[in-house]
């Protein structure tokens, strides 16, 4: 297994610690920056695989799969323990994770098509801002205006995530066709 791969799966194994800081307060005020810092160490992970992966040329079709994955396993564990927490209203989090859902059921039909559909352009925006989104929240700043620019970025991502469907389902809708790649 190449490094790239090994940082998705690091990635994967830093979630149930990233929850378990969010959602209690084992430490105290504590809790929420460890929680913080391990978010902002397992996105880092997710620009490093990549970047590692294409400069010396490890891309493979594990990575291709579960760098994704492990993306959206990450971001969707946060936004539930916003809800829960009451920062984020359930339906920008249903909304998001329905995208989730919907890429993650085309690439099964294109995998089972053998096919490995890569993140696109406008997926990775997402993915940046849902982050940025992520790392905002958590921190909860007491800067003035700190609230505005929260919910600015709370609904860019919430563009972005729509954004992208359309754009990932316009660029795949032929995954769609029965024996389109058989």
């Amino acid at each position: 297994m190449n490094l790239p791969n090994k940082l998705t799966i690091v990635r994967v194994l830093l979630i149930p610690f990233f929850v378990f800081f969010m959602m209690t307060d084992y430490l105290g005020e504590m809790s929420k920056w460890i929680a913080l810092l391990i978010f902002v160490a397992a996105s880092l992970t997710d620009l490093l695989d990549g970047k590692i992966a294409r400069k010396y040329n490890l891309v493979t079709n594990f990575g291709k799969f579960m760098d994704p994955l492990a993306d959206k396993l990450l971001v969707c564990s946060a936004l539930i323990c916003f809800v829960e927490l009451g920062v984020l209203p359930s339906w920008i989090v249903i909304i998001i994770i329905s995208r989730e859902f919907i890429i993650s059921g085309f690439r099964l039909i294109a995998a089972d098509n053998g096919l490995v559909i890569a993140a696109g352009y406008w997926g990775k925006l997402k993915t940046v801002f849902q982050m940025i989104m992520i790392i905002l929240l958590i921190a909860d700043l007491p800067f003035a205006g700190m609230v505005w620019i929260e919910q600015a970025v709370i609904y860019i991502a919430l563009l972005l995530t729509v954004i992208s469907l359309i754009d990932y389902l316009q660029k795949n809708k032929d995954v769609l066709k029965e024996g389109s790649q058989k």
